[in-house]
């Protein structure tokens, strides 16, 4: 089912996508949050960037080339909510854990979250599954990253 809704985004486009795994679903999402806020700034694609490679154990290159193709995802792709079920089709609620970390890494990224960020956070969350607690947690989770790394 996925891969024909994915299919029909890609008929206007002349460039193959390929389908989208948990990885790209995630990546895309990211991308998504990074930029609902109409600014998608060099600290966010940077923390993308380690995210990807961190979550998948890629190098920098890899990891970059992994967003520059979600990013294209992100670009031609269905709502957020595709995304997030992709995801908790495919993973276990460690890796759905670590998507939301994620996820809330990138809304924190640029200072304070703004409220197209966390519409998209908010959706990304609940179509994985994921509690209102869990959630709260992940953004804990994430100031005390940034402030490991400050």
């Amino acid at each position: 089912m996925l891969n024909k809704l994915f299919a029909a985004f890609r008929a206007n486009n002349t460039e193959e996508l390929p389908d989208p795994d948990a990885e790209l679903a995630l990546g895309a999402l990211l991308v998504r949050v990074a930029k609902s806020d109409q600014d998608y700034v060099v600290e966010e694609i940077s923390l993308i960037d380690r995210i990807l490679a961190r979550l998948f154990q890629h190098n920098a290159i890899e990891a970059a080339k992994i967003r520059a193709t979600c990013e294209k995802l992100h670009d031609a792709a269905p709502e957020t909510d595709t995304f997030a079920k992709l995801i908790r089709e495919t993973t276990g609620l460690s890796e759905r854990l670590a998507a939301l970390d994620a996820l809330w890494e990138v809304v924190l990224a640029d200072g304070e979250p703004k409220e197209a960020e966390l519409r998209v956070l908010e959706s990304a969350r609940k179509a994985m599954g994921l509690s209102f607690i869990e959630s709260k947690a992940a953004r804990e989770r994430a100031i005390e990253a940034r402030r490991q790394v400050s």
